[in-house]
C-alpha cells in the first residue's frame, strides 16, 4: 500500500479572502495551518468572495541514496542524483455558496511506476485529495457553534491539525527512491487515500471542542470520481474494496491564547478490507481483514513575527485481525505501532528548519514482512530539513532521511548484507505554486 501525496497552499484561497498565504499557513510553511486557516477550513472554505477557482503547483527534485546498489549490483534508485520533474497538481477549489465550498485536486506523477516488461518509467493522472463541505455557523451571546458535513476521499484529509496523518510531516519527500520511506505504516497513515468515499458530520464549539463521526465505503459507482486512476486489475494502482460502512471518530480539545495555540486529541478508525488476488482483482467470497487504528495526537504553535514555532506529535496503534491469513501467515492477528514527532522554526516567514523523529514497531511475520531477515517491521530514524521561501509561491528545501533501524535491524536487515543506513536519502526540492 502506498503513502499519499497531500494538497497544500492554494492561491485560490488567498485571492478569495484577500489575505496573504502567511495568514492561513504558519510562517508561510504550507500546509501547516494557523488558527485563522483552521477556521477557514472548518467554515467550509466559504469565507470571502467567490473568485477564479483554479490553481496549480509543481515539484522538481533530486534524490540521492547512500548505497544505491542492491545485492546483485543493480541500481535501487534509477534516477539517483539526477534532477527530475516529479509531479504537478491542478486544483479546483473555493467558495460555491455561502454555506458550501471545497477543493478537488488532480495530480500527474511523472515517474509513477516502471513498465514490467521494458522497465521504462510511466506517468499517471489521478484523483488526489478532495474535500467538499456544507457548513452552518450559529453565533450567540455565549456560544459559537460550527456544524458541518464533509465528503472526502482520504481519512483525516478533512482534519485541520498537522498532527493528523493526511497533513502530517513530511509535507514532501522522495517519491522515486524505493528505500526512502518507512516501509510499514497503519492504514490510517495513507493506505486508503483516494480509495474511499467518506461522508461525515462534525461540530466545533466555542473554539474549544471538536468532534467528528464519519463513515467510509469503497469509492466506486457514483463515488468513482474520488478514486479516478485506481481500478480492478491495475497492478500499479489497484482499487481497495471495503465491506460496508467503516466508522471513524475524532475528538480534539483546543485553546488559543495570545501568540500561542495548542491541541490534544484522539481518533479511531475501524476498517474491514477485502484482499486482492495476485492480479489485483478483489476476492469477495473469503472474508475480510479488520484493521482497528487508535491514535493520539497533539500540536503546539507560537506565531509572533518574525518567529514561528510549531510542533506536532502523533502515536497510532493498529490491531489487525486476519482470520483467513490474507496478510499474515504465522498468526491470525498482529499489531503495528507508529510514532512521529516533529518541530519547526521559521524566521521572517522565509528561513526554516525542521527536525522529525519516526519509530515503527510491530509483530513479526514471515509473509507480511518478508523483506526483513528476521521478519520484523521495526524501523526508526530522523529527518532534518532546511528550507527557504523567497516568496509566497516558492519553497526550496534540503531534507535528509537517516535510518537508525530498518525492517528490524541496524545491519544486514535483508540477509544480503544491506544495512539500515544504506537507505539514507538526501532530497533536494523546488516547490512552486502558481496563482
Amino acid at each position: 500500500m502506498l503513502q499519499a501525496t497531500t494538497a497544500h497552499a492554494l492561491p485560490i484561497f488567498a485571492r478569495q479572502t484577500g489575505q496573504s498565504c502567511v495568514a492561513c499557513h504558519a510562517g508561510g510553511q504550507f500546509p501547516e495551518l494557523t488558527p485563522y486557516g483552521r477556521m477557514f477550513k472548518l467554515n467550509g472554505y466559504t469565507l470571502g468572495e467567490r473568485t477564479i477557482p483554479i490553481a496549480a503547483m509543481a515539484i522538481g527534485d533530486l534524490s540521492k541514496t547512500r548505497a544505491n546498489s542492491d545485492a546483485n549490483g543493480n541500481p535501487i534508485n534509477t534516477k539517483d542524483g539526477l534532477p527530475i520533474f516529479d509531479f504537478a497538481s491542478i486544483f479546483l477549489a473555493g467558495k460555491i455558496t455561502d454555506k458550501i465550498g471545497g477543493f478537488a485536486q488532480f495530480t500527474y506523477t511523472n515517474y509513477d511506476h516502471q513498465n514490467g516488461v521494458t522497465n521504462k518509467w510511466q506517468g499517471h493522472w489521478g484523483s488526489d485529495n478532495t474535500d467538499f463541505r456544507f457548513v452552518d455557523r450559529i453565533i450567540g451571546e455565549a456560544n459559537d457553534l460550527i456544524l458541518g458535513v464533509t465528503l472526502h476521499n482520504n481519512p483525516t484529509v478533512q482534519d485541520v491539525w498537522n498532527s493528523a496523518p493526511a497533513w502530517g510531516y513530511p509535507y514532501i519527500s522522495s517519491t522515486i527512491s524505493p528505500v526512502a520511506k518507512i516501509p510499514n505504516l497503519p492504514v490510517i497513515e495513507g493506505s486508503l487515500a483516494t480509495q474511499v468515499a467518506g461522508i461525515g458530520g462534525y461540530m466545533y464549539w466555542n473554539k474549544t471542542l471538536y468532534a467528528e463521526l464519519t463513515a467510509y465505503s469503497t469509492a466506486d459507482g457514483i463515488w468513482s470520481f474520488l478514486s479516478h486512476g485506481n481500478s480492478e486489475g491495475n497492478a500499479a494502482h489497484p482499487q481497495i474494496y471495503l465491506r460496508g460502512y467503516n466508522p471513524y471518530a475524532r475528538i480534539a480539545l483546543t485553546r488559543d491564547w495570545g501568540a500561542h495555540s495548542a491541541m490534544v486529541g484522539a481518533f479511531l478508525l475501524n476498517v474491514n478490507a477485502y484482499p486482492n488476488d495476485p492480479n489485483q482483482f478483489p476476492i469477495f467470497g473469503q472474508g475480510v481483514t479488520r484493521y482497528r487504528d487508535f491514535g493520539m495526537d497533539a500540536q503546539y504553535e507560537y506565531l509572533l513575527e518574525p518567529h514561528t514555532v510549531t510542533a506536532q506529535a502523533r502515536y497510532v496503534r493498529e490491531n489487525v485481525h486476519d482470520p483467513n491469513n490474507f496478510v499474515f501467515s504465522d498468526s491470525t492477528s498482529g499489531n503495528l505501532d507508529s510514532l512521529r514527532l516533529k518541530t519547526s522554526y521559521v524566521y521572517q516567514s522565509k528561513y526554516g528548519i525542521s527536525l522529525s523523529f519516526f519509530n515503527t514497531t510491530g509483530s513479526p511475520d514471515s509473509t507480511a514482512h518478508a523483506a526483513s531477515a528476521n521478519f520484523h517491521p521495526n524501523t526508526q530514524g530522523w529527518m532534518p530539513e532546511i528550507f527557504w521561501m523567497p516568496n509566497q509561491r516558492i519553497r526550496i528545501g534540503v531534507q535528509y532521511t537517516h535510518f537508525n533501524k530498518f525492517l528490524g535491524a541496524t545491519s544486514n536487515y535483508d540477509g544480503n548484507g544491506r544495512n539500515a543506513r544504506d537507505n539514507d536519502t538526501l532530497f533536494v526540492y523546488l516547490w512552486a505554486v502558481s496563482w
